[in-house]
């Protein structure tokens, strides 16, 4: 109970940060043209045409951190309360508790290297002039690559692969060794579990791109879609299914939109 509580308030305020950071983005309607927002949650703007500073790669850094945890929290929530239930019940060496804290920050590390190379294609995306004031493609060219992409990679062994060790906590933990006590074993053990998230879930997170990054209905959606694929037993259709309809609208973005 205590691990769950945990893991609820940790959902809650990483998704209360991304909801400030949204509010702040929208600025009441006001004509966005040649600024783009910079997503500290205090109303910092600067011309589309300037370099990214420090502060700004921070700042887009911190969100796409705290914004990853809001998203995969919930779906790994099993695969910790399972490694916190295996080191109580096998009555290890150590503390389960603080041994499932590590665990969980090792998975957590995973995904904050993904949040950096996020990054780090934001800013690339955006020195291109490819990204609109709402962090969204302006490029029906790069909305549909990215869509087709995303869709044929859904398809692919390596997602298969990668969903199969998610959807199993305790199947994933009788393969790498079984709980840990140890501060190195824990943290390799979940960076480990969250590198297998990374290569099953990163392509819905490119998604981002394409619907705005802080685009809270469609960050919402994806969130969805993560646990819809992790938690059910049909998680492979609905992986596949997605892929369908993101080739499907990448087509029609690249084919049928006007540019």
């Amino acid at each position: 109970m205590l691990i769950a509580g945990a893991l609820v308030g940790i959902v809650a305020l990483a998704w209360s940060y991304v909801l400030w950071l949204a509010a702040d983005m929208e600025m009441g309607g006001m004509d966005m043209t040649g600024f783009r927002m910079i997503p500290g949650g205090i109303g910092i703007m600067a011309p589309t045409s300037a370099p990214w500073g420090a502060m700004e790669f921070a700042f887009v850094f911190v969100m796409w951190a705290i914004m990853m945890i809001g998203m995969m929290a919930p779906s790994v929530a099993p695969m910790i309360l399972m490694y916190a239930r295996v080191g109580r019940q096998g009555k290890v060496d150590g503390k389960p508790l603080v041994a499932t804290g590590w665990f969980a920050a090792g998975y957590l590390l995973a995904w904050t290297g993904f949040s950096l190379a996020a990054t780090l294609v934001q800013w690339m995306v955006e020195r291109a002039a490819l990204l609109d004031s709402r962090m969204a493609s302006a490029s029906n060219v790069l909305g549909g690559i990215v869509l087709i992409a995303a869709g044929v990679y859904q398809w692919s062994p390596l997602k298969d692969a990668c969903l199969a060790q998610c959807q199993s906590p305790l199947g994933f933990l009788m393969r790498h060794g079984g709980f840990r006590g140890d501060l190195p074993g824990c943290l390799l053990l979940g960076f480990r579990h969250g590198a297998y998230c990374v290569g099953c879930c990163w392509v819905l997170m490119a998604l981002l791109f394409v619907g705005g990054v802080m685009n809270v209905l469609w960050i919402a959606l994806l969130a969805m879609l993560v646990l819809l694929e992790k938690l059910t037993p049909f998680g492979r259709w609905v992986a596949r299914g997605v892929g369908v309809a993101c080739v499907a609208a990448g087509t029609r973005m690249l084919f049928f939109s006007p540019q």
